[in-house]
């Protein structure tokens, strides 16, 4: 917390600026940049000096910013990620990161950068240890440092970004459409941006896991601390206080009434000056808690006579999954070997570098919502549910995500805010800390997995049976899309012959567990992968050729009694690995005959994971159109959180048109502005909307040939505001700004 004390005034260079403050001693220096100086390109990942994305140079060498009082930086100079560029032009470094693609989300970018080149000023051409050495300070949760360490040792080099030609775009290496303001600290991320007169919003919540609480006297509270403008509660929710990802399962409330399923779940939101609201302590909060017991874990919410956490659920049970094929009992029976084998996994923190943020404003009877998230729309649809009001009435514009990984599908700040906005007609903001954010947002989901799988001697799965039970918490969020996704993956991209597989989803009294990263697929991976090793080393079958043996192909079905009619591809990448495969199994055994105390191995494992929905449609909707300029606009709302959409759909479109990638202008992500293209999960928005963009510029496209009364041989090309249509030996001219607009 940033807690003022006697201001003292301090000199600094920034940027090459000289700068003189009255600050606190001990404040942040990144408070100092972003809140007095307004530089947020230098990020808050953590506020502990464990992220790094808080770099910055001071007197040339890198520090973390979050770590530096504010009096230390007194005489001292500082560079941050907006010194960087040298009149509006990328410096070498920038430059080489926009060409090798290294900013992702974007949220870590400025502290790499920083450190870079603060190596670069002493190491002009470093080698890849130094380079991972100096940048061993600044996580990355998205790219896997790759791009990075290559741009770094790159940013002496000279190679210009890749223009592709009309029809060329798909496959070619283009710079990130948004990647340049994530190199120069411009991009506005969740915590960037608010109005000046926004109110903070603090949220107090519960120190215990299951309890019930009552609340004492607000209304004195209030009055004893000046500049607190309001204390929200459960009762002053104006809609419906619950929101859930499911339109008939709305179990979470914005505000706990009384009594809590999780610690870290919010009971009170206090709204008023930041410095005020930070002073509060916890135990200052007029409230009474009743400890209950807590069930932690599936067993003991499954355990007789474990308290019911929700009503209408007994057992504790959420929702269970099952798929069933064939005549199991006859499967084992045909079986030459057996397996089985039981599984745990627990749950995973998300760790995007990014803690969820945002601020909102009421504006007439509109509410809008600037956030992070990865759903705009089911963002829209939801807050609309808690403040009882239209959908068409609240706006949700995305800021740059910084990282997401399925933990920004459920909503976090967006509630309270509107909540707050609604009723107080003032802008209010909102930024979690990072302990906030891990107590009280989604996780994936713990398991508990039992599995039994049996194979001919030939090699064949007879028969295969699983149960996973899954630890969704104290709240719905995903878990029924992770019960019924499992039991559809459970046996790999295999053929079986008979298949049992089920799952439960069950209430406990720990942290609400989410969508991350496919949806209770992976911890099934691990159990069946388990299972083929274990197999294959029974019937002294290797790992690699028994996979092989079993893999879908074309034309099978699945254990779902879907029948692949397209590819699969599964049987190529295996026989593509083996030559490899052999070669590392002769090392190995090799080296381990010659070392006692060390030796290797090598796994091989298979993974299958359905784009999008699961047997559910997939809408997304695109719209393109050429504007009297010459220049394409497409309204893309996939909004992009890192994986690169908001390139990937230009690439599309522009290749569906037929006219350069670089004529591409975007309206990115806005439920004002742009139509729905769906949650940015499930790895499913370069497959579906994509095909929604290439759909859109088709259309155009058509459209185009149609007006002109040429065929789809015709060639298209723009020269200005001139549209260009070539057929064999014509060409005909059309002035667009001639053209009547058909929006």
């Amino acid at each position: 917390m940033n807690i003022p004390l006697t201001e003292n005034r301090i000199s600094l260079t920034v940027n090459g600026t000289p700068v003189t403050l009255s600050v606190a001693p001990m404040r942040r220096l990144t408070s100092v940049l972003r809140d007095q100086l307004g530089l947020t390109g230098t990020k808050v990942g953590c506020d502990a000096g464990d992220c790094g994305a808080c770099t910055v140079l001071m007197d040339g060498k890198q520090v973390c910013a979050c770590l530096v009082p504010a009096a230390q930086a007194d005489g001292a100079e500082i560079v941050t990620v907006e010194g960087l560029a040298l009149d509006g032009r990328l410096n070498a470094l920038q430059q080489a990161f926009h060409r090798h693609g290294a900013a992702q989300c974007g949220i870590c970018t400025p502290g790499m950068l920083m450190a870079a080149s603060a190596l670069l000023a002493t190491q002009r051409h470093p080698d890849r240890g130094q380079v991972e050495d100096a940048l061993g300070g600044v996580l990355c949760r998205c790219t896997g440092y790759s791009k990075i360490v290559e741009a770094v040792m790159d940013a002496g080099g000279s190679a210009t970004p890749i223009i592709a030609e009309s029809g060329g775009a798909v496959g070619a290496r283009i710079p990130r459409k948004d990647g340049i303001g994530k190199l120069t600290g411009a991009e506005k991320f969740g915590a960037d941006d608010a109005p000046a007169d926004a109110l903070w919003l603090r949220a107090i919540r519960s120190p215990h896991a299951h309890a019930r609480f009552t609340l004492g006297d607000l209304a004195a509270f209030t009055a004893a601390h000046p500049g607190v403008e309001r204390v929200f509660t459960a009762r002053d929710v104006p809609g419906s206080n619950s929101f859930g990802i499911y339109p008939d399962l709305k179990d979470q409330p914005v505000l706990a009434d009384g009594y809590v399923r999780f610690r870290g779940e919010a009971v009170l939101a206090l709204v008023g000056d930041r410095a005020v609201l930070e002073r509060i302590a916890d135990s200052d909060i007029p409230i009474d808690w009743t400890p209950l017991p807590a069930l932690s874990g599936t067993i003991a919410a499954m355990a007789e006579g474990a308290p019911v956490l929700h009503p209408g659920r007994a057992d504790n049970v959420l929702i269970e999954g099952r798929v069933a094929r064939g005549d199991l009992k006859a499967g084992f029976a045909l079986a030459a070997v057996r397996s089985a084998g039981h599984f745990e996994t627990g749950f995973v923190e998300h760790a995007y570098i990014e803690p969820e943020a945002g601020y909102a404003r009421r504006i007439g009877e509109r509410i809008e919502i600037t956030a992070c998230t990865q759903t705009p729309y089911m963002d829209r649809d939801e807050v609309a549910h808690v403040l009882g009001i239209a959908k068409h009435a609240v706006r949700i514009v995305p800021t740059a995500t910084g990282g997401g990984f399925g933990g920004k599908l459920d909503m976090s700040v967006q509630p309270l805010l509107a909540t707050a906005a609604w009723l107080l007609g003032r802008p209010v903001r909102m930024i979690y800390h990072r302990p906030e954010s891990m107590a009280s947002t989604t996780k994936r989901h713990p398991s508990r997995i039992d599995v039994e799988a049996a194979a001919d001697a030939a090699g064949h799965i007879t028969a295969f049976r699983f149960q996973g039970d899954f630890n969704t918490g104290a709240y719905a969020s995903w878990g029924p899309t992770v019960a019924n996704r499992v039991p559809v993956h459970a046996t790999g991209p295999y053929k079986v012959g008979s298949a049992l597989c089920t799952s439960r989803a069950i209430y406990t009294n720990d942290t609400p567990a989410g969508a991350f990263r496919g949806f209770g697929v992976p911890q099934a991976a691990i159990a069946h992968e388990a299972m083929m090793d274990d197999l294959a080393l029974k019937l002294g079958i290797d790992r690699l050729e028994f996979r092989l043996i079993n893999a879908l192909r074309k034309g099978d079905t699945t254990h779902c009694g879907q029948t692949i009619a397209h590819s699969v591809g599964l049987d190529a990448c295996l026989e593509a690995l083996r030559p490899r495969w052999r070669q590392l199994i002769a090392e190995n055994i090799a080296f381990n005959a010659q070392n006692a105390e060390r030796r290797r191995g090598i796994g091989i494992g298979c993974m299958w994971y359905g784009c999008g929905n699961t047997s559910m449609s997939n809408p997304s909707t695109m719209r393109l159109g050429l504007k009297p300029d010459g220049r394409l606009v497409l309204y893309n709302g996939a909004h992009d959180i890192g994986q690169g959409s908001y390139t990937i759909m230009a690439q599309i479109a522009a290749d569906a048109v037929g006219l350069p990638v670089d004529l591409v202008d975007q309206v990115y992500a806005d439920t004002d502005l742009t139509a729905d293209a769906g949650k940015t999960s499930a790895s499913r928005q370069t497959f579906v909307s994509g095909k929604a963009a290439e759909r859109a510029a088709r259309a155009l496209r058509e459209s185009i040939l149609r007006f002109a009364n040429v065929s789809e041989r015709a060639t298209l090309g723009l020269d200005g505001g001139t549209l260009v249509i070539a057929e064999g030996e014509a060409t005909r001219r059309i002035e667009l700004a001639s053209l009547p607009a058909d929006l």
